[in-house]
């Protein structure tokens, strides 16, 4: 490709990707997906990224604070309907609580 079609290529990518953002399409910044990846856990991850506390997410996901608390140390695992609950309160798919 000559450096007109790079060019032209990336005038595209960037005029779909301000649609996408238009659209509603979320930007995830590279600290949540290095988390994730390195480990850490998803819920608080993207609790931390929403900048919700534990209590507000908890409320929001009908569960008490020490489940969830013991949910993002890993000492429990939810149920599909809790992180269904969970996704629903911090705006995500529930595949993206899944490691």
């Amino acid at each position: 490709m000559t450096s007109t079609g790079n060019m032209l290529a990336d005038i595209q990518a960037y005029d779909e990707a301000q649609r996408a953002i238009a659209g509603g399409e979320e930007l995830i910044p590279s600290s949540v997906t290095y988390a994730i990846l390195d480990g850490e856990n998803p819920i608080r991850v993207w609790r931390e990224h929403r900048g919700l506390t534990q209590q507000q997410v908890a409320d929001l996901a009908g569960i008490s604070k020490p489940y969830l608390s013991q949910l993002e140390s890993g000492r429990r695992s939810g149920s599909i309907d809790v992180l269904s609950a969970l996704a629903r309160a911090l705006g995500l798919s529930i595949d993206d609580l899944i490691p």
